[in-house]
């Protein structure tokens, strides 16, 4: 199909009061973006000519999120239906000189390109004034019914509050997205009128107005009634959400990724995965995270916004935000990786040990109950179980400076600002205070005090 020569208009006006919420529902996360961003990236892909886009409600908040090239805001100041957002959007749709409309909601974002360009293709090749996708659900509660005629031919769509029971035993629904022809839309849109039980201007009141103009009206039914699954409340937020997350995991799994148990796995849309990385059950894999080759995620692990290297194995438990972790780095099980930490390759971050804004050099390894904060770590530092970097004075948070080859012992208080100096030692148990030269021994720490009998003369008094 010729991809040029039509343009699409998304309704995202409404407050969506079923929501319940004091946020545009398109502002609402899905799958690691917000709900409105999967029906603009649909959109765009089908390739029309112009974009635009009715705001209403936290019109700014929606614009700022959602604002890109050749994309156009239409501002509706009142909120009187979906028919009444045409109406506002006229002189919108008067200087495009696309030859088609496409009409579509913003909260379907299982919809895909090739289903916007075969409702294109459709409405063309029959010559419609417009075309309505439709589908069949199992359940057509809260749909607006596809009346025909004895004809065959389409007359109406009734929304449900106005349908005889008669009408509600119709199986075949509208999904809200349409296609006009823009001339015929323009000719024929001063006709609506809010005379309806909900007392609003509706979109698809047009289909009867052509109707009884004897316009060709036309329909396409979707192949994947998901395809068109709106989201108007937080069930069916979740519903959207789990079917985005098992479409996502299938198609990492295609790509040659292992994912043990997709079910009960969290892995946003926009997260990349390489090849024969193994993703055990409960891990979530959050915003823009990067993943490489031949790793092993292990089971109840968040990692959100970080990129990982090849061959990383990150053990159970653990979690990783706005950090990078270099290629064969071990890290867990239990660690916590955070605020742009940076793990060189070969680096070796255990149980218990959290990473705060520092960098860990090429083979460096801090394996149990550490805290490293403000730190930087040179290539091959060994760091002793128990030993923390006092970056925080009360006031402000201070460095701490630690070169290659330095040996840290169990149990240390490194007080901040400090360096330690190349192949230095520090003693188990030290409290330094001051900065250590390059391969010397540090020892802070009191002197031992040994009372032989204390014990026993203890327990004869008592």
């Amino acid at each position: 199909m010729d991809r040029s020569g039509f343009s699409v208009l998304i309704l995202a006006a409404g407050k969506a009061t079923r929501f319940k919420s004091n946020r545009s529902k398109l502002l609402h996360r899905l799958a690691g973006r917000p709900l409105g961003e999967y029906v603009l990236r649909t959109v765009f892909a089908a390739g029309p000519e112009r974009v635009s886009m009715v705001v209403g409600h936290q019109a700014g908040e929606v614009e700022k999120a959602f604002a890109r090239p050749r994309l156009t805001f239409i501002e509706q100041k009142r909120q009187l239906g979906t028919g009444h957002a045409l109406m506002v959007a006229r002189e919108e749709l008067e200087r495009s000189r696309a030859e088609d409309w496409v009409v579509l909601v913003g909260d379907v974002p299982l919809l895909s390109p090739d289903t916007l360009r075969s409702l294109v293709e459709t409405h063309r090749q029959r010559r419609a004034a417009a075309t309505v996708l439709t589908f069949e659900p199992d359940r057509p509660q809260g749909y607006g019914r596809i009346v025909r005629g004895r004809d065959g031919r389409v007359r109406r769509i009734v929304e449900e509050k106005a349908a005889t029971p008669a009408e509600r035993r119709i199986r075949e629904v509208s999904s809200g997205i349409l296609c006009f022809s823009g001339r015929k839309l323009l000719a024929h849109l001063d006709r609506l009128t809010a005379a309806n039980p909900q007392k609003e201007y509706l979109l698809t009141d047009l289909v009867e107005v052509l109707a009884k103009q004897r316009e060709r009206v036309e329909t396409l039914s979707v192949a994947d009634p998901s395809e068109v699954l709106g989201v108007n409340d937080r069930l069916e937020l979740a519903r959207a959400e789990h079917l985005l997350r098992l479409r996502k995991a299938e198609a990492l799994m295609r790509e040659g990724v292992t994912i043990v148990h997709p079910e009960v796995t969290y892995i946003d849309d926009p997260v990349r995965i390489g090849r024969d990385t193994v993703i055990e059950p409960g891990v979530s894999l959050l915003g823009e995270t990067r993943i490489g080759r031949h790793g092993l995620i292990g089971a109840y692990t968040t990692i959100s916004d970080s990129e990982l290297g090849h061959r990383v194995t990150v053990r159970s438990c653990s979690v990783i935000t706005a950090s990078s972790v270099g290629s064969d780095t071990v890290l867990g099980p239990f660690a916590h990786v955070r605020d742009g930490a940076v793990l060189e390759p070969d680096s070796r971050i255990g149980n218990f040990v959290e990473v705060k804004k520092s960098r860990v050099g090429r083979g460096s390894k801090a394996r149990h109950l550490t805290y490293l904060g403000d730190a930087e770590l040179g290539d091959k530092v060994n760091i002793g179980a128990g030993t923390v970097t006092c970056n925080y004075d009360g006031e402000r948070k201070n460095p701490t400076v630690i070169e290659d080859e330095v040996f840290v012992g169990s149990g240390s208080m490194l007080v901040a600002p400090l360096r330690i100096g190349r192949g230095a030692y520090v003693a188990a148990g030290s409290t330094i205070t001051e900065d250590v030269p390059s391969d010397s021994l540090a020892l802070g720490r009191a002197r031992q005090v040994v009372k032989e009998g204390w014990v026993k003369a203890k327990k004869k008094k008592s």
